[in-house]
């Protein structure tokens, strides 16, 4: 079969002035769509690299791919970015694999994303949007619980999310989204810190999706402040433990397992995924984020990570989601 690769590269995606220090965190490296790139070949299929924006569009209406591997983040910074390529490919009729782009829009938006899943009976801590300046002049904060922690409302890996991102009191909370509301120009959303352990979970496959891992991370050295920040994903190998599988409780393992793959069917995600949670008092996991479209470095990515910690091969990580792409669309089964 030829395949497509729809990826943006960090290198390629232009940046406007006065953005963040993270901007290009979403994007890929050359190094990424390498190793996807030879997994997609070592299973016999031939891999044409279509990157995206502006060069996407014009080499998919040139190249005779069967079949899209999606990881294009989009450009941006819309809500609906990461909809982008998923929906030039439907107009275009041409399969793809991944979630679909109204999945990929809501799954975005973080605050959407956690009405949802709260209407579906997953539990996710108490948050507040502040769209601009001005409504965050009006808001009391007496009611809202502290610490509280702040994050941009569009954006993914972990960008905005640093050290400082837990507050400790309502002054310093205002002060700190202002200052974001400026940075990532978009709306910031205040979240009830849960201080328990960070834990991830791998999901792959439709019929039925299957979780790949549960994995539990945790700080080399131990303190109060710890906080699962970008500054830690970036260095993640000196600063933080991934345990997989999490050492935690068959009643916890099983509560996670549902949650995760609840989300995954209400949200309507397709052939993986991976969801984020904080485990609170009691050990109850709270639901913070679901990312359909997850990092795919075979090193540093959460998700090969797991697969691998569980046994996987990089390429069989691979296979199983082009696999569960393919059986989607009648005309790639017999390719």
């Amino acid at each position: 079969m030829r395949i497509g690769l729809a990826y943006d590269l960090k290198q390629s995606v232009p940046l406007g002035t006065g953005h963040p220090e993270d901007a290009l965190e979403e994007y890929d490296s050359p190094e990424t769509i390498a190793s996807l790139a030879a997994a997609i070949e070592s299973l016999g299929h031939a891999v044409v690299k279509l990157g995206g924006g502006r060069e996407f569009i014009g080499n998919v209406l040139r190249e005779k791919v069967a079949l899209v591997f999606n990881i294009a983040e989009g450009l941006g910074n819309y809500r609906s970015r990461e909809a982008q390529v998923p929906a030039i490919l439907e107009m275009l009729g041409i399969p793809y694999s991944g979630s679909d782009p109204q999945c990929l829009a809501i799954c975005l938006d973080k605050p959407l994303t956690k009405k949802l899943v709260a209407m579906a009976g997953i539990p996710t801590p108490k948050w507040r949007v502040i769209e601009n300046s001005q409504q965050l002049r009006e808001i009391f904060w007496s009611d809202f619980p502290v610490p509280a922690f702040v994050k941009p409302a569009h954006e993914g890996s972990s960008m905005g999310i640093s050290a400082g991102s837990k507050i400790e009191d309502a002054s310093r909370l205002v002060e700190t989204i202002s200052k974001m509301l400026e940075r990532y120009r978009q709306p910031i959303m205040a979240e009830e810190f849960i201080s328990g352990n960070d834990i991830t979970v791998g999901i792959v496959g439709n019929s039925p999706p299957k979780v790949v891992g549960i994995m539990r991370v945790l700080p080399q050295q131990n303190g109060p402040q710890f906080v699962y920040s970008l500054e830690m994903k970036r260095d993640w190998e000196r600063l933080v433990e991934y345990e997989c599988p999490a050492k935690l409780g068959e009643r916890v393992l099983k509560k996670i397992e549902d949650y995760s793959l609840k989300a995954f069917q209400v949200l309507g995600c397709r052939d993986f995924a991976r969801v984020d949670f904080k485990l609170g008092p009691g050990v109850e996991p709270y639901f913070l984020e679901i990312n359909p479209l997850p990092g795919l470095n075979p090193k540093s990515g959460d998700l090969p990570i797991m697969a691998r910690k569980m046994g996987w091969t990089y390429g069989e990580l691979i296979l199983a989601v082009l696999d569960a792409a393919r059986e989607r669309y009648p005309q790639c089964r017999q390719e």
